[in-house]
């Protein structure tokens, strides 16, 4: 059977090295940054202009007002779209084409939202506690531990900021989720292998 599975994550709760481990146990691929690659190609704009808006709301409150719940599913007028509402249609769009034609994990970008409707689908959330993440930013990212306490608490809002504008609920949320998964004592393997054991129930294996 297909697996879908989504992975929304805290910064520094190492979800995206969780989801690549994940995909190399499980024989699949893993979309992180690859899924702005592939917009970028689909669209020819500048990669380095939607990495710059990846994961981050738009900040037009007049064109946030206008285009209301028609962000995903209407049509609106595309030429004023602000670029991260046009990265986030794309990654969509991108998203539900993967979802329909392989097994795949996605990290991030609302999937579990997007693929709402998909069945079966997996959603998982990864977190830590925050003195370790702040001791995986220090060695991750070679700064101090008041840097990446800073670090962690920006990147969580702008992650939280980001879901809330495009799906409309809360980051975090756990009735939102199938599975949440603490990576501060069973680390990468461990949560890997956990979220593999439940796809494998989950699917009927």
């Amino acid at each position: 059977m297909k697996k879908i599975i989504t992975i929304a994550r805290q910064y520094g709760s190492n979800g995206h090295r969780v989801g690549h481990k994940l995909a190399e146990m499980l024989g699949i691929k893993c979309y992180d940054r690859e899924l702005t690659i592939m917009a970028a190609e689909r669209s020819g704009m500048n990669p380095d202009a939607l990495s710059n808006v990846d994961e981050k709301a738009a900040s037009s409150l007049l064109y946030t007002l206008v285009a209301g719940s028609n962000m995903y599913h209407g049509s609106i007028d595309q030429f004023n779209m602000p670029i991260n509402d046009k990265l986030f249609r794309m990654q969509s769009e991108i998203i539900h084409e993967l979802a329909e034609t392989e097994s795949c994990i996605i990290v991030g970008r609302c999937a579990d939202y997007i693929l709402a409707d998909h069945k079966p689908c997996i959603n998982v959330f990864i977190y830590a506690d925050f003195d370790h993440r702040v001791k995986t930013v220090c060695e991750r990212q070679g700064v101090s531990e008041g840097e990446a306490r800073d670090l962690i608490v920006k990147n969580d809002k702008r992650r939280a900021n980001y879901y809330n504008y495009y799906s409309g609920q809360k980051w975090g949320k756990l009735e939102n989720y199938d599975l949440a998964v603490s990576t501060d004592i069973i680390g990468i393997d461990g949560a890997a292998k956990l979220i593999a054991d439940y796809a494998a129930i989950a699917c009927g294996e």
